[in-house]
């Protein structure tokens, strides 16, 4: 139990932990990328704003007739309170205008890479400039302007942001943008933040598992206060309940036996057996399979276990069908596993519905035992997974007729859940059905 707590604990702990560091680096990532393509539009406005404004020769490309493309004045709509047109660019002036609120200084639009192309009114390229970049040549800086759609006024192609500036004389000119720098850098941001989060989420464990201990420490002492009360409680009440079975013994022998006698004899049958499963019940928590465990097989245990359950059934008036496949080999406690089965077959006789029948399936599947206990039974009021709380019986005036206490299927959940076993309970028609998976 001490073990469950602790890893449920650590579970939650870092699934919230995860969530927030997928959150937190997401974000970042995402508000970097919108501020990198933010910053990369406005500087491909300012370079599309500056050809507009430049003078031209005969209609060509600006900067086509030998002057650099970078060495264009600056258009005058950037101008402000008597400044140069170059003073009109400077970062004090310019602005990103978006989240991110960084400056388009003078340095950075003289570093950018770009090339020109000049298109005519059909959309046809009539020449490219270059002067602003090297990485590719003439043809292939054709190719890129002659593939972009001519109905678009600005998209991208692969690393190249592109805009459309139309021409004084007719036509357009093409600015094509290289990002690839900046998509480098946001990718090595994505990579370090990745990394970094990696090694925060692998810090964040080593600390819940220690704080995990920390944490369920009070608790497991209160679990080790209580068990050690029902184990000193049970063990205090086993010698008053010999002693009184064994007085009522010797006044049946002096006196005969009596109804009251008989009674007697009943409730402290009924306490030792009640005693036993609080003990059991006390002890699974510290049950070792490996101690005990060995391979067997299931089918032999499940057919001795159900032949010793056939004569109460048969009492009651009821049906016990068996259909146990051969050779159903399992690793585990062969008396844990016998104690389980005997639960299962005990709590199907209490509870079967008057001239029920209760079959007992065991098969291979999935390279696991599966074994099926279900008996039909008259009343589905219960939700089937109360049936593993502790003290919990579909009998709520808690009638003794059935002797059960409540307790049974608690155990049973106990040694499946010690085995790494799925025990699971469901209503299927009239009956209830008990599947053990192991």
């Amino acid at each position: 139990m001490i073990k469950t707590l602790r890893r449920s604990f650590t579970v939650t702990a870092m699934t919230a932990i995860t969530v927030l560091l997928l959150v937190l680096l997401g974000g970042i990532n995402l508000i970097n990328a919108y501020s990198v393509r933010q910053e990369n539009r406005v500087l491909l406005e300012q370079l599309c704003a500056s050809l507009r404004f430049a003078p031209t020769t005969d209609g060509l490309v600006p900067g086509a007739d030998g002057a650099s493309s970078a060495e264009l004045p600056a258009p005058p709509e950037f101008a402000k309170d008597g400044l140069s047109d170059a003073g009109a660019f400077s970062g004090r002036e310019r602005h990103l205008r978006g989240f991110m609120q960084q400056e388009i200084g003078e340095d950075q639009r003289r570093a950018a890479l770009f090339f020109t192309a000049a298109a005519d009114s059909a959309g046809s390229i009539e020449s490219v400039d270059l002067n602003n970049l090297s990485s590719i040549g003439e043809d292939e800086a054709r190719a890129l302007a002659a593939g972009v759609d001519p109905a678009r006024q600005s998209g991208s192609v692969g690393a190249w942001l592109w805009q459309r500036s139309p021409n004084r004389g007719g036509g357009s000119t093409l600015v094509f943008l290289h990002t690839g720098g900046a998509r480098n850098a946001m990718l090595r941001m994505a990579v370090l933040s990745l990394l970094g989060g990696a090694i925060a989420w692998g810090l964040m464990l080593l600390l819940v598992l220690f704080l995990s201990r920390k944490s369920i420490q009070p608790i497991a002492a209160n679990m080790e206060r209580q068990k050690r009360f029902v184990t000193d409680a049970g063990h205090e009440l086993k010698t008053p309940l010999a002693i009184i079975l064994a007085n009522t013994e010797a006044m049946e022998l002096r006196q005969g036996e009596s109804k009251y006698s008989r009674n007697i004899r009943a409730q402290v049958e009924r306490l030792s057996g009640l005693t036993q499963n609080l003990l059991a019940l006390a002890r699974a928590d510290e049950w070792r399979v490996e101690e005990s465990a060995e391979d067997f097989d299931l089918g032999a245990l499940t057919d001795e276990t159900a032949r010793a359950f056939r004569e109460s059934a048969e009492l009651r008036g009821l049906t016990l069908v068996t259909d146990i496949a051969p050779g159903v080999e399992v690793h585990g406690s062969r008396q844990q596993l016998g104690q389980l089965i005997g639960i299962l077959l005990d709590n199907a006789v209490k509870y079967c519905a008057d001239g029920g029948t209760i079959r007992v399936a065991l098969k291979k599947e999935g390279g696991k035992g599966l074994l099926c206990v279900r008996n039909t039974v008259s009343d589905q009021s219960v939700p089937a997974e109360r049936l593993f709380d502790r003290f919990y019986r579909a009998d709520e005036s808690r009638s003794t007729k059935t002797g059960g206490f409540g307790i049974g299927l608690s155990a049973a959940m106990a040694i499946a859940e010690s085995h790494r076993a799925r025990l699971t309970a469901a209503y299927e028609g009239d009956e209830i059905v008990f599947t053990l998976k192991i």
